[in-house]
């Protein structure tokens, strides 16, 4: 894909960000699986990585940290938003949006 050229699938997203980001990696090395959520202005992406499991085989919470990246549909920028449910993370990508263009003024 053509750098500055917009993603028209959700391949062509996760294809942009492998090229502009470290490829996460799970707790043994092997590389994790990248995942899509597609929704009206763009492709949120992220790492699906398996929970963990404490000594007594509990399921463990979700470390704190990381990021995903939103792919914007309209011009291909990519940004990272913290590593929310994918609901929230979409919403604050939205705020950011909706700022971005209010900064930028009325199209000409």
């Amino acid at each position: 894909m053509a750098s500055g050229t917009p993603p028209l699938t959700p391949e062509q997203a996760v294809e942009l960000v492998r090229a502009r980001y470290a490829q996460p990696r799970q707790a043994d090395g092997s590389p994790a699986e990248l995942r899509v959520h597609e929704f009206d202005i763009g492709y949120l992406v992220y790492a699906a990585l398996p929970p963990g499991t404490g000594p007594s085989d509990r399921p463990l919470p979700a470390p704190p940290g990381g990021a995903k990246v939103v792919v914007s549909k309209e011009t291909g920028e990519t940004v990272t938003v913290p590593n929310l449910p994918a609901e929230q993370a979409v919403a604050l990508y939205r705020r950011h949006h909706a700022r971005a263009a209010q900064r930028r003024g009325p199209l000409r």
